[in-house]
């Protein structure tokens, strides 16, 4: 249960909904499998799985959601022989190359009878909601698979007024900062990896991985018009991190400290171990938001207030 990317979306109003009008708002949207000639398909499902009903599992005030997708797959490689094989016995029946137009409308026709035999692929994507923050956090490496889920969200509720959050300074030039002068913002410290992009040519990257970065040798790619693109780095000792230029955090790791702090209360009941992990990682996430967005310069509202997502 514990996040381990973290894509983050501020709301432009208040969050109002109370957890009983939100599970029933998912639940009117739950999971369905695909049908045979489906390629994808989304819904909610309990975050606590088969361990609970409820679409929603609420602690402290935050609310936790699970969306549900599942995936038909059917390799190019699969399509490609049987398409070829109806191709060659057309054309030699006919005597004469089939148009483009043609073979799309066949490729077409073939997707359309190998999906009822496609196996299909089901993933869970978490997220929840912070009434207090004004916060919605999505556990995704990706920007799209954030997406998803803010769209059936969306979907769901009707209306979801959320911007992804921004700070008034550019990540970029931040860490770049930090990673030239050695000295991240309080609280933070340097971890053992980053990525280094030319200003002139964003395709010239230099990965650096289990390194110091406080050699003359990173010094000077930052002398030559380079800038940091991702860059590791550690919160108060509780949170180990990467930052990406989009303010995306990513390979999030909670130190030890915290969780000996989630397993000093035992428990052997399935839903109160997910509430006091859930319970305490929302705590710390809350805590290291405000760090990070004051690290960055503060949070720029003129992204939360110039524009109400709705549609």
């Amino acid at each position: 249960m514990w996040f381990k990317n973290l894509q983050l979306y501020r709301f432009t109003k208040p969050f109002e909904l109370d957890s009983e009008t939100l599970g029933q708002r998912l639940a009117a949207h739950s999971f369905v499998p695909c049908g045979s000639q489906d390629t994808s398909r989304s819904g909610w499902t309990p975050p606590l799985g088969r361990h609970a009903n409820e679409f929603v599992h609420a602690t402290n005030g935050y609310l936790m959601v699970c969306c549900k997708r599942q995936d038909k797959l059917l390799p190019a490689v699969v399509v490609n022989e049987v398409l070829e094989e109806k191709l060659l016995k057309i054309e030699e029946s006919e005597g004469r190359k089939l148009p483009a137009k043609q073979r799309r409308s066949l490729k077409d026709e073939v997707i359309f009878s190998l999906l009822p035999q496609a196996f299909a692929r089901s993933s869970l994507q978490y997220a929840y909601i912070s009434p207090r923050d004004n916060l919605l956090v999505v556990n995704a490496a990706s920007a799209r698979r954030a997406e998803e889920l803010v769209e059936d969200l969306r979907t769901a509720l009707g209306s979801l007024p959320v911007v992804p959050l921004a700070s008034k300074n550019q990540p970029i030039d931040v860490m770049t900062r930090w990673l030239a002068s050695a000295r991240p913002a309080p609280g933070f410290t340097l971890g053992e990896e980053c990525e280094l992009r030319d200003n002139a040519d964003i395709s010239c990257v230099i990965r650096c991985k289990n390194q110091d970065l406080t050699t003359n040798e990173i010094g000077g790619h930052l002398k030559t018009s380079m800038h940091v693109s991702k860059l590791a780095l550690n919160w108060q000792d509780r949170i180990e991190f990467l930052l990406d230029e989009k303010l995306i955090v990513k390979r999030l790791r909670f130190s030890d400290l915290v969780q000996d702090q989630a397993s000093e209360i035992e428990t052997d009941d399935v839903a109160a171990r997910f509430d006091v992990d859930f319970s305490i990682m929302a705590l710390e996430l809350s805590g290291f938001f405000k760090a990070l967005l004051e690290a960055l310069g503060g949070e720029d509202l003129a992204s939360a207030t110039g524009a109400d997502v709705a549609a």
